[in-house]
């Protein structure tokens, strides 16, 4: 699976040999390993921006979709890891709310707190749950803009029945952050604007 249809995306090659469908990622640790290791990648191989996401069935806790950020490659500025990961688990498995009525409950980890977009995206997308790495600072930090957000998100979220849980890996997740910076990937939408690192 590389591309997803309607969505002008398409996953680079090497994420096929990372995300394991077969596999069960029993904890919180191990989806927050794999989304880790698809931003760490996207960055290092220079496919993408520093982030990484992906949808995990919450019982079986196999893999639904893994996302990497694609806004650059892809001239998409909407394909963030987490739209990209929706996209994919809306395509396999045929629905648009991946929560609907009978569906298995499921999760999305992140390697970075969404963005503005990304966080209207998620209740949007039926999941039941959020893992997230690193923190909106980290990625500020950085130079990224990552739009206006209610304080109190996390609540929000909750108040719509998504659980929420934070810093999960943390560090590993800005290590991600500090490597692209490092290797002078490209912050895109820096302060509103267009900037390399």
């Amino acid at each position: 699976m590389t591309s997803v249809l309607g969505f002008s995306c398409t996953l680079p090659a090497w994420v096929s040999d990372i995300a394991d469908f077969e596999r069960a990622y029993e904890t919180d640790s191990d989806k927050m390993d794999l989304v880790i290791a698809l931003a760490m990648n996207n960055a290092t191989r220079n496919t993408g921006g520093p982030f990484g996401a992906a949808i995990f069935d919450a019982e079986s806790h196999r893999l639904i979709a893994p996302g990497v950020n694609l806004v650059v490659p892809a001239s998409n500025p909407t394909a963030h890891a987490e739209i990209v990961a929706i996209a994919i688990a809306g395509s396999r498995l045929g629905r648009y709310d991946l929560g609907d009525e009978g569906a298995s409950p499921s999760v999305l980890a992140t390697s970075v707190e969404p963005c503005a977009m990304c966080l209207g995206a998620t209740p949007w997308s039926g999941v039941s749950s959020l893992l997230v790495g690193a923190r909106d600072a980290d990625a500020r930090a950085i130079g990224f803009d990552e739009g206006t957000k209610p304080d109190d998100w996390v609540g929000v979220l909750t108040g719509r029945g998504i659980s929420v849980t934070l810093d999960v890996q943390r560090e590993g997740a800005v290590a991600v952050l500090d490597t692209y910076l490092a290797l002078g990937g490209h912050i895109y939408n820096a302060d509103g604007e267009d900037n390399d690192a």
